[in-house]
């Protein structure tokens, strides 16, 4: 083994996801505990530019795959050169984006590679285990309730970390390497997989989201099952538009309709970290609260004194949303005028 801690720096229209960057952060961490050196795996069309970007964030060496064939994400194709690149390189461990791409793309080369894979982490760090540094892998088990700590007796240590769980790391420029894979590679992989492929992209579309994404937020109001005393969510909806933040919502808020999927927080939804969190009726779930934590000041309101939201909130208002919601938007509305 290498001693390398490498990432997936997953790119899309010749941008870097923020993730790639977040996943820097973390592999600065672990790669000065093992020893050795921060590497990211970077596959695209026209990508070199963002080899220099990675290096902007401490990445200390990129390997690059890079050929017009590989413009358009191919699961097959990128499934087969890196795990090719994975295990003639041999790094200690491999950390993905739980993105779209990531999710399909990290446990079918852990398949190909043999080994372990733990999905959803919220933290990782390196322990001694039998006189051995081992990635320690923490996930949400039993609905939430608990923290599990996992450890994979295999090589490659592989794992997939939601999107803004991690700070984006501050710039440190490096004199990183560029280790191109040499084109050969490609046209091998590619072409043994020619006739073989049953599903192939041909295009890739973005569409601009209609509201601020949650990530991005600098507010965000959010709402639970406590909302349903008061049978929907157009006072939550009021009262971002006071803010000027984004509308979110626990797993039965969804479950319920007042939300969209792409707009749950928590273990399974989104993880943000805005100046301003509200909570409005939602108890404070483990599994809820592990998507705010981040959040640089936290306001919960709920009418059980003993909600487990208020051990993390950093002011409480204990009362009905009935009659709290209306007042605290009067009062926001009156400060703005």
């Amino acid at each position: 083994m290498s001693q390398e801690v490498w990432i997936f720096a997953e790119q899309s229209q010749g941008k870097l996801l923020p993730v790639s960057l977040e996943l820097l952060a973390k592999g600065q961490e672990l790669s000065y505990r093992l020893g050795g050196k921060l590497a990211a795996i970077l596959v695209g069309g026209e990508v070199r530019k963002l080899a220099f970007e990675l290096m902007d964030y401490g990445c200390e060496k990129v390997y690059m795959a890079e050929d017009p064939q590989l413009s358009l994400y191919q699961g097959d194709f990128y499934a087969d050169l890196l795990a090719r690149l994975i295990s003639e390189n041999k790094p200690e461990i491999v950390l993905w984006g739980a993105t779209i791409i990531g999710r399909e793309l990290a446990p079918w080369v852990a398949a190909k590679l043999k080994t372990g894979l733990t999905a959803h982490c919220t933290d990782l760090y390196i322990e001694e285990i039998d006189e051995e540094p081992r990635l320690v892998q923490v996930v949400s088990g039993w609905g939430g309730n608990m923290s599990l700590q996992i450890v994979c007796n295999t090589n490659p240590q592989m794992a997939t970390v939601k999107p803004g769980l991690m700070a984006k790391p501050p710039q440190r420029k490096v004199t990183g390497e560029i280790i191109p894979i040499d084109v050969d590679i490609i046209k091998n992989v590619v072409a043994g997989r020619m006739g073989q492929s049953r599903a192939e992209t041909v295009e890739i579309t973005e569409e601009e989201p209609e509201v601020t994404p949650l990530e991005e937020a600098e507010v965000v109001i959010a709402g639970g099952w406590g909302l349903n005393s008061l049978g929907d969510f157009q006072l939550v909806e009021q009262l971002a538009q006071v803010l000027g933040g984004a509308v979110a919502g626990t797993r039965p808020a969804f479950d319920k309709g007042w939300i969209t999927e792409s707009r749950i927080i928590g273990q399974s939804g989104k993880i943000v970290s805005p100046k301003l969190f509200i909570s409005l009726g939602a108890s404070g779930a483990p599994q809820f609260t592990t998507g705010l934590e981040k959040s640089q000041i936290i306001l919960a309101v709920d009418q059980n004194p003993k909600a487990p939201i208020f051990e993390i909130a950093d002011i409480g208002i204990v009362g009905s949303l009935q009659i709290i919601l209306p007042l605290l938007i009067k009062e926001l509305k009156q400060k703005r005028l």
